[in-house]
């Protein structure tokens, strides 16, 4: 049975004073909201003046590099997702001049059965150089300076983007129309029913609810995980920032809409992805017997998730190999001993 469920928590709003301050966020651990910190961008000016002047204020910046467009039948309500074996999309991708595809979202306006128009995650520079010398975000004490963010435009018309989680921390800047985002800690994802490790709909595992009418006999837990999330309504203008492994559900509000966003992470560079490490765990342990991945439980425990520092502290230095502190030389060492073990 289907049924429409409410989350009831709102996301925290702070009162900024005009400063972004990521690091104290982000310490926050969980989402916060900055409203009409970017409302002075020339982007989000025109957006409030109408569609037709926010993409023409796009294509001034056109590199004329083709974009990846999506394309979804009216019938999937916008929702970017699988088919209905789960092996394959339910949308068509193609490479496409940025120009035509603002076209054809424009030729849609008012339409209430328009076709769901989707551009995701393309990185700015590349694609529309200086654009941020006119809207950028400038985080007090030089974190991304630091940790160079990748900073990305999303555009489209009513989408949704499934819930997922990406693995760096997010600053999202709702620049045209209006944005929903439906949020959730990491601990609730046995309740959001992830899908296949792949394919997936962005390069990140995503939900299998419909949000709009979640089967509960199906998906039993999912009431649980609405009982622990929040949501962001933002308009034109407002920021959200919220820390790493924090699941998302996303839905473009407008007929037009455009979101620029900032991931960044304060992992040395050096650093490999866990999702590695995850997918090597589903090879090396997560079909031992229980009382051995109890065992490796507490392994990991020790090693990986308690006091880095604590774990070596009795041994002499020189004999601390990688249980000490990580460094670039380090860190290619490891991996190269790791290749040789996996290449055996």
């Amino acid at each position: 049975m289907a049924e429409k469920l409410h989350v009831s928590r709102r996301v925290r709003e702070i009162d900024h004073s005009g400063v972004l301050d990521l690091e104290a966020l982000i310490a926050i651990d969980e989402p916060v909201i900055l409203r009409g910190l970017a409302a002075d961008w020339p982007l989000v000016q025109a957006g409030r003046r109408s569609p037709q002047e926010a993409a023409a204020y796009l294509r001034r910046f056109d590199a004329g590099r083709p974009v990846t467009g999506y394309v979804g039948d009216p019938a999937i309500r916008g929702r970017f997702h699988y088919d209905e074996t789960a092996t394959a999309m339910n949308f068509a991708a193609k490479r496409i001049a940025l120009g035509e595809f603002l076209d054809h979202v424009l030729g849609h306006l008012g339409d209430a059965e328009a076709p769901a128009y989707y551009i995701g995650s393309t990185d700015l520079d590349t694609y529309l150089p200086e654009f941020r010398a006119e809207n950028d975000l400038m985080p007090h004490g030089n974190v991304f300076d630091r940790h160079p963010p990748l900073a990305s435009i999303w555009i489209g018309n009513r989408t949704i983007a499934s819930a997922h989680h990406d693995m760096s921390n997010n600053a999202a800047v709702c620049a045209v129309g209006r944005r929903r985002f439906t949020l959730f800690p990491p601990d609730q994802v046995a309740n959001l029913y992830p899908g296949p490790l792949a394919p997936t709909p962005g390069g990140q595992v995503v939900s299998m609810v419909d949000f709009a009418a979640p089967d509960l006999e199906a998906y039993p837990r999912f009431a649980a995980a609405i009982a622990a999330g929040s949501v962001a309504d933002l308009e034109a203008g407002d920021v959200l920032v919220y820390p790493a492994l924090w699941w998302h559900h996303v839905e473009a509000l407008d007929d037009f809409n455009v979101l620029v966003n900032y991931w960044w992470n304060a992992a040395p560079a050096f650093m490999d992805t866990p999702m590695d490490t995850m997918l090597h765990a589903l090879l090396s342990l997560r079909d031992r017997p229980a009382q051995e991945k109890r065992a490796w439980r507490a392994m990991f425990d020790h090693y990986v998730f308690g006091d880095a520092e604590a774990v070596a502290a009795h041994l002499p230095p020189p004999a601390r190999g990688p249980l000490a502190p990580l460094d670039e030389p380090g860190a290619r060492q490891l991996r190269a001993y790791l290749l040789h073990r996996l290449n055996r």
